[in-house]
């Protein structure tokens, strides 16, 4: 390459970045403007009840109890028809 190529290529090059930084200014410019937000009108309480998350919390350990127990159960007679088919 020689120099004139070069330059050539650097000028491209930088016309190209021009470009693309005139493209993204007029973009930035054409967005509408942003309206501040406005705090709602609920007051949240800062207390919480107590029983609301025990019940949560039980209900939860309720369902993943019947999980477990119905993968036991599944287990267990999957073990139970294994076993009746090697008896024979």
């Amino acid at each position: 390459m020689n120099y004139t190529s070069i330059v050539n290529v650097n000028q491209t090059c930088s016309i190209n970045i021009m470009s693309a930084e005139k493209n993204l200014d007029t973009r930035i410019k054409n967005l509408p403007n942003l309206e501040t937000l406005q705090k709602s009108e609920e007051v949240i309480s800062g207390r919480v009840d107590i029983n609301i998350l025990l019940n949560r919390a039980r209900k939860t350990q309720n369902k993943e109890n019947r999980t477990n127990l119905v993968f036991l159960g599944l287990i267990f007679s999957l073990i139970f028809v294994v076993g009746i088919i090697l008896s024979f």
